[in-house]
């Protein structure tokens, strides 16, 4: 096996999960050469992987004949001795039909595999894929993490996938308030969430704190992992950076609330802790609130984090 065409998720916490499930195809066949295809975040992911040979782009959906760009992106590529897809979509069976393989195969999960973990379903893709029965390890980014001078908190207050998934500004504010004195701060987040972050700042800077960074909007994919991983302690959504925290076993303070926290939480973080109130509506799996009253992540206080870091022992040995 030379030549191997992976499709990675569209989201950058899903393409961070698959990583055990790859660890286990680069270990079965350890001197193949991958060619990653998928969005620039979930790509970036792997691009300092040691079999990736070469990345893919895929900026199909900002074309209206989304199949001719996808056949563009893959005209010329050299014939694979194996393509999988890490999606279950209709253009992720079509992309398959452009590429020249002696074997291919979409990601579906398999029915008699519920409630489970997001990363065991891909493993389970993989390993079925093998004929093997592989076990998922650890999340592996082969990204260097980064280091600070003094102990740093990090709060996170996006997640891409929907505004449902995000708990407040100001009560994160709130939190690195009270832990100000004991921790620098940086705030994350994405281009789409620089306004969360300023209404961050904003706070912080009225209850006069001054030690603190905004990052959002500011940091490659390669950069936001170093800076996250290099962390004393994160404050964070449902959200890819919770998984890049997962993958260098930060301490983590993970909000939860409409989403499954079974099959998403931070996989083998043995530092990390879920907040999440049990509520009729929750998991919905929906971007927005559709009952418009947000109650699984509106009954999250400030208290709660605090609360949480104290009696979870991840406070331990951090504070002076």
């Amino acid at each position: 096996m030379k030549h191997i065409f992976i499709e990675q998720p569209r989201w950058l916490g899903d393409s961070i999960m698959t990583s055990p499930a790859l660890e286990s195809l680069s270990q079965h066949f350890p001197n193949a050469k991958w060619t990653v295809f998928g969005s620039y975040a979930s790509t970036a992911i792997l691009k300092q992987h040691p079999n990736t040979e070469k990345i893919i782009i895929d900026d199909s959906r900002n074309f209206f004949f989304r199949s001719l760009r996808l056949q563009k992106l893959t005209r010329g590529l050299k014939p694979f001795d194996l393509a999988i897809s890490f999606r279950k979509t209709f253009t992720a069976s079509l992309l398959l039909r452009f590429i020249s393989a002696n074997k291919k195969f979409c990601y579906k999960r398999q029915k008699y595999f519920n409630n489970v973990h997001l990363v065991e379903h891909y493993q389970n893709f993989v390993n079925l894929i093998l004929e093997k029965k592989y076990v998922p390890g650890d999340l592996k980014i082969y990204i260097e993490k980064g280091y600070y001078s003094k102990k740093t908190l990090g709060l996170n207050p996006g997640a891409t996938y929907g505004q449902a998934k995000r708990w407040y500004p100001e009560r994160f504010a709130q939190v690195a308030y009270s832990l100000c004195k004991d921790f620098d701060i940086i705030i994350f987040g994405g281009e789409n969430e620089i306004s969360m972050a300023q209404e961050i700042e904003k706070h912080l800077e009225i209850n006069g704190v001054k030690n603190y960074k905004n990052y959002a909007g500011k940091t490659t994919v390669k950069q936001l992992c170093s800076a996250i991983g290099g962390l004393d302690l994160f404050i964070t959504a449902d959200s890819g950076p919770m998984h890049i925290a997962a993958a260098y076993q930060v301490p983590t303070v993970a909000v939860f609330g409409p989403t499954n926290h079974i099959e998403t939480s931070p996989w083998r973080n043995k530092n990390s802790t879920l907040v999440r109130k049990n509520v009729s509506c929750s998991p919905c799996m929906r971007r927005q609130c559709p009952k418009r009253h947000h109650i699984c992540m509106d009954n999250i206080k400030a208290a709660d984090i605090l609360e949480k870091i104290s009696s979870s022992g991840l406070g331990n040995n951090l504070f002076n």
